[in-house]
């Protein structure tokens, strides 16, 4: 893992140092959001002076002089204060739980207890790698789509509300028979015109309050992530991400020296999926009860033979940490397959909907024209 130290121009003194006589600063909350890409760059580079055998407090001082102003300088600012004053680095991330997880501050606290900090540094700094590369991948294939769906939804909505209207004055004043496919047409055109607020207002409100019933009703986010877990080929996909998560999660836990029902118990707290939440919890509370891992983790029916075989393995031979990331390294593969193939179909499939929904528009407003034309040139 090629590891940088970023350099940049030294950030203003500050007015108070951590530790100086006089008053004690006052802190603020900031606010704004910060990137998981800070935070992996961070972690990235106090992993790298850490290896260099740097001290926390100074490999915190010159991360955060070269941090750029903002609410990610803040808080290190805070972090680094509280690190000076003799706090421990892992109670110093949890103080800022929206930038620094459980996850996070867990495996730093493990690294602290057993005397290996900077070995888990790395592990952590490699975790949240793999995560983003994962992240991006996922990203950069679903924007194009996103955008031709978008662009077809903007075309023909534009088509059906504005042009529409013109055709049917056009049929009106020439007082023909119109054809079953330009009478819908004109139908669709005529409802979308009067009741657009219905038609764009009815899917954006419920949107709203899909989004604020999962935030809000663990009943019904658990119960939209069972049904997206049925969904074919969709299942499958999220089936995996699901089961590559619990793996290096858990794996990077055990690697650090985190008990198992402790490591459990972040990987339960890190999961954003409600179905996946409640099977750890199921695992842990079997485990609490002095049985092993793969048994449980196989009654869930979220993980299949391979993993729970090789999870069974892992703890015969000693080895469940290194188990556990090969999971996740191959599971994350089949992701990245499955999602490839997938946009593969998807892209020509839009452009041939697109192609569909146009060219029947345009079939619909030719017909008539074409009834026209020839009822005028037999008169004339």
């Amino acid at each position: 893992m090629a590891k940088r130290i970023q350099r940049s121009t030294p950030a203003p003194k500050r007015a108070q140092v951590a530790g100086a006589p006089g008053d004690a600063p006052v802190r603020k909350r900031r606010g704004g959001r910060v990137s998981a890409t800070l935070v992996t760059d961070f972690t990235v580079q106090l992993a790298t002076l850490s290896d260099a055998g740097i001290p926390v407090v100074k490999a915190l001082t010159i991360l955060e002089g070269q941090t750029e102003p903002g609410p990610f300088k803040d808080i290190l600012r805070e972090i680094t204060e509280d690190v000076s004053g003799g706090a421990p680095l892992s109670d110093a991330l949890g103080k800022h739980d929206k930038v620094f997880d459980t996850l996070y501050s867990s495996m730093v606290r493990a690294g602290e207890v057993g005397g290996v900090l900077d070995r888990v540094l790395d592990r952590l700094a490699e975790f949240r790698e793999k995560a983003a590369d994962i992240r991006s991948k996922i990203k950069q294939a679903v924007i194009y789509p996103t955008i031709l769906i978008m662009v077809s939804v903007v075309v023909v909505s534009a088509v059906i509300i504005f042009v529409i209207p013109t055709f049917d004055e056009i049929f009106k004043s020439f007082d023909v028979d119109l054809p079953e496919p330009t009478l819908i047409l004109l139908g669709l055109s005529g409802f979308m015109t009067s009741y657009w607020y219905l038609v764009f207002g009815v899917p954006v409100l419920a949107f709203i309050g899909h989004k604020v019933a999962a935030e809000r009703n663990r009943g019904y986010r658990r119960g939209w992530h069972a049904v997206l877990l049925k969904v074919p080929f969709l299942g499958t996909v999220l089936n995996r991400s699901m089961t590559a998560m619990f793996a290096r999660t858990f794996g990077t836990l055990v690697q650090a020296g985190v008990p198992h029902l402790d490591a459990l118990g972040i990987v339960r707290d890190a999961s954003a999926n409600e179905v996946l939440v409640d099977a750890v919890e199921d695992i842990r509370r079997t485990v609490r009860e002095g049985e092993g891992i793969a048994r449980p983790m196989g009654e869930t029916g979220l993980f299949d033979d391979v993993v729970t075989n090789m999870v069974d393995v892992g703890e015969e031979t000693g080895e469940l940490d290194s188990m556990l990331l090969k999971v996740a390294d191959a599971y994350d593969e089949q992701v990245d397959r499955k999602l490839a193939a997938l946009f593969k179909i998807l892209e020509p499939a839009i452009l041939v909907l697109m192609a569909v929904l146009i060219g029947g528009l345009v079939i619909a407003l030719i017909l008539p024209l074409t009834e026209m034309m020839s009822t005028i040139g037999a008169q004339g």
